[in-house]
């Protein structure tokens, strides 16, 4: 007979190897970390989140590279785009079961699947449907991901802290945008290839997933499903949570986040980062058609985008955690945000604008928004934990899925409100090279009518059409005397600019030319739409949870803590 205590057959023994696998796999803490080990699990999620937005932006340092290797329209790189947000947006509300299935073991293995599909797959996709297909499973997994990376920031920060904590993590796009533009500009004129810039996003994504792998753990459901203000509760978090049914305390978690208040505010704050999701995939492809900026110089301005936001992140963590308010901080970093995003549509049109000019007027604008934004987070993860705390990851799924199918529609629009860039990505550059490969060649039969030069074409010696040429050749300036305007012509037929090639300028060179012309003044409408949706996220800040007066906020801490007190001694 068989005994009913005896272990299952194939199970393996105990020991030592079996320990450390399982140990791996049940990454759930019982007891609140110390400081030490909190710290370090909140900086590798931090970490984690940095390579993940590392590995989603990459394509934009070299996308027009990537659009000339494939033959792909600048449109069809959208699409691109368009494809893996919508499919994001869904992978996100998949995330909301992270509070069943564990924050942890989503990140760990989502490291693994991302660091492989940039170093192998994406840079060695044979065309332009297997890339579309690589890119969007990236941003499935990527939209999972970072709907557990900020619920492990949650879990680990209590409210008093909790603005820094998500500075922190709010670093993590920003940190992955300037990761991006830092070796995209030391790297671009050494490393032309762009596959170089997948390789070391891939390399670096795999070298963090085993860190993670080993250096990651969560708090127990128990634990996580409960408000935490300060450290001080740790002990009271600990004793609730023997009692705490996670599975009741799930129990109807969508409709309890399917709010207004949590619904309005995060459709507010996507409308409210539309300039900065067009800034991180375009930003090159919008400086190299307006104002002819190479992709080292666009990554290099960028640098100082993402350089001032991270700061301002971490500044205006540091400052709401100590006046005890968010509110205030949203609308102030808004003000600015939006005063700077003005000033930017202003200048599109204004090709003088200098290098350094884009620069500060960048800077204003990180800062206004890093204000905004790591305020917004912190209010935004208090106003989920106050209707349910162990629907902590499906709020940020909501969250996650509305900031993805936002981008996804303003991706949309944007192929309608610059058709322009359109047209210079796909036909300016083979224009570009045409006309720097025959200059004189070019501005000749350009500078002359077409009825001459076809009479000249057809009988070279024709005296009137010829004394025409002369004529118009001196008057634009391409010849000072006679003699020179005549080898100006015989060079048409000395050294001609081939059939296929006065073909394509035929064809396209004229839609180039009126494109370069309509590509600020429409590039100018875009970005005025981004100011109009930023001025749409102030009213929802109303909505949030939490005071607008410090003082109020302190008097809230002080009940909370004596309330603390109360329920500790009567656990006593």
């Amino acid at each position: 007979m068989t005994r009913l205590d005896a272990e299952p057959i194939g199970t393996p023994p105990p020991g030592p190897s079996n320990s450390a696998l399982r140990s791996l796999w049940d990454r759930k803490l019982h007891h609140y970390p110390e400081a030490s080990a909190r710290y370090r699990y909140l900086a590798i999620t931090v970490l984690a989140t940095v390579i993940l937005y590392y590995q989603l932006y990459i394509q934009g340092a070299v996308a027009t590279k990537i659009i000339h290797f494939y033959g792909m329209t600048f449109t069809m790189f959208v699409v691109v785009s368009i494809i893996g947000n919508l499919l994001g947006a869904f992978a996100s509300l998949a995330a909301g079961l992270a509070d069943r299935w564990g924050r942890a073991n989503l990140v760990v293995g989502g490291l693994f699947v991302t660091g492989i599909l940039v170093l192998f797959a994406l840079p060695h996709a044979p065309n332009t449907a297997w890339y579309t297909i690589f890119f969007a499973v990236l941003s499935i997994v990527e939209g999972m991901i970072l709907v557990a990376t900020p619920a492990l920031i949650r879990d680990f920060s209590p409210q008093v802290g909790r603005a820094q904590a998500m500075g922190f993590w709010t670093m993590g796009p920003v940190l992955g945008s300037l990761v991006v533009t830092m070796v995209s500009s030391h790297t671009l004129d050494s490393h032309p290839d762009w596959r170089f810039q997948f390789y070391v996003c891939g390399i670096v994504g795999l070298i963090v997933a085993v860190i993670a792998l080993f250096g990651l753990r969560e708090l127990s459901p128990g634990l996580r499903d409960q408000l935490m203000v300060s450290l001080t509760e740790r002990a009271l978090i600990e004793a609730r949570a023997k009692g705490l049914d996670t599975e009741t305390a799930l129990h109807g978690h969508w409709r309890q986040m399917l709010r207004f208040d949590i619904v309005g505010p995060a459709i507010a704050i996507s409308l409210f980062l539309m300039f900065y999701y067009i800034a991180v995939g375009f930003f090159v492809v919008y400086f190299a058609t307006t104002f002819g900026y190479s992709e080292a110089q666009a990554n290099a301005l960028a640098n100082w985008y993402w350089i001032a936001n991270a700061i301002a992140l971490i500044v205006a963590g540091v400052v709401s955690d100590k006046i005890r308010v968010r509110k205030p901080l949203m609308v102030v970093g808004a003000v600015i945000s939006i005063i700077g995003t003005a000033i930017f549509a202003t200048l599109s049109t204004q090709p003088d604008t200098s290098y350094y000019t884009f620069a500060i007027v960048l800077v204003v604008i990180a800062v206004g928004g890093g204000i905004a934004y790591c305020a917004w987070m912190a209010s935004f993860t208090e106003t989920v934990e106050y209707h349910n705390p162990a629907a902590t990851a499906t709020g940020l799924a909501v969250w996650g899925w509305t900031i993805r199918i936002t981008v996804t529609l303003a991706l949309t629009a944007l192929t309608f409100v610059v058709p322009a860039t359109s047209t210079l990505v796909d036909q300016g550059s083979h224009v570009s090279e045409i006309v720097a490969e025959y200059p004189e060649q070019i501005a000749t039969a350009t500078a002359v009518d077409p009825a001459t030069l076809g009479a000249l074409k057809e009988n070279p010696r024709d005296v009137r059409a010829g004394a025409a040429a002369v004529a118009q050749l001196m008057r634009a300036g391409l010849a000072a005397n006679p003699q020179e305007a005549v080898g100006r012509l015989q060079q048409l037929s000395t050294q001609p600019i081939p059939a296929e090639d006065q073909a394509y300028l035929a064809e396209h060179a004229a839609d180039v030319k009126q494109a370069q012309a309509d590509n600020p003044g429409q590039w100018k409408i875009w970005w005025w739409i981004c100011v109009i949706a930023q001025i749409l996220f102030i009213p929802f800040i109303f909505v949030l949870r939490g005071r607008w007066s410090p003082r109020q906020a302190r008097e809230d801490a002080v009940e909370h803590e004596a309330m603390i007190q109360r329920e500790m001694a009567s656990l006593k």
